[in-house]
């Protein structure tokens, strides 16, 4: 069976390597990795115009949206908090047209951190501005425990009470239409969030392309091979 091809979100940002110093379109090789890992083909989906949304998508069997920048509070009606980070507008858009259309089209998606905000600011949910504990420091990643809600899609995947690498300073407020909490922090912290069946639509606020537990990638890469 030919592996599905998962395409994954990336930064747009200023970077070097050799003797260069030039704009680039960015992914911490982990998430690649864990995608290959859990039988996929990774494709990464730098920045574009959001009208191309749909036509990419189209083109593939998954869909990852990756962590990264705050996202801008305008985009769920709130004022910014002094402690949120500068906005990454293209970004912004382009992902909130790639959820678009991966929800229209059935098309399997997994949010991780900056991508499981975005997928609730997309149905109409809302975001928490800054929370403290859920980060070690500064480029550190930190770990905590999460607990999975029975019956839910995550605790179909990964049914017991798991640590997991995290590093965020926001979080999910007001669920957005139809989603549903399915993993809690013992703070309260959603940490997952999820469509009910027949979609396909997870997720997670914390990194699993920093840890060793494959077994989200793996059920977004067994959904994309359906």
């Amino acid at each position: 069976m030919p592996r599905p091809l998962i395409g994954v979100t990336t930064y747009l940002d200023q970077a070097r390597w050799g003797v260069w110093d030039l704009p680039a379109a960015l992914l911490p090789a982990a998430y690649p990795g864990l995608i290959q890992r859990s039988g996929g083909l990774a494709a990464m989906l730098p920045p574009d115009d959001p009208s191309a949304a749909a036509q990419t998508v189209a083109r593939l069997d998954g869909l990852v949206v990756a962590g990264g920048a705050d996202v801008e509070p305008v985009r769920y009606g709130a004022e910014p908090d002094p402690r949120t980070g500068p906005p990454a507008r293209a970004r912004d858009s382009w992902e909130l047209a790639l959820i678009d259309a991966a929800l229209a089209s059935g098309t399997p998606l997994l949010g991780i951190c900056r991508g499981m905000q975005l997928l609730n600011v997309a149905l109409g949910g809302t975001l928490v501005q800054h929370l403290d504990g859920h980060t070690e420091a500064v480029g550190v990643m930190g770990r905590h425990p999460v607990a999975p809600v029975p019956g839910t899609r995550y605790a179909a995947l990964v049914p017991e009470r798991t640590s997991v690498p995290t590093y965020h300073h926001q979080c999910v407020d007001v669920l957005g239409k139809n989603l549903i909490a399915s993993a809690h922090a013992e703070d309260g912290t959603v940490e997952a969030i999820e469509l009910p069946s027949p979609a396909w639509a997870l997720g997670v606020q914390w990194h699993p392309e920093m840890g060793e537990d494959f077994r989200v990638m793996r059920g977004l890469v067994a959904a994309a091979s359906g």
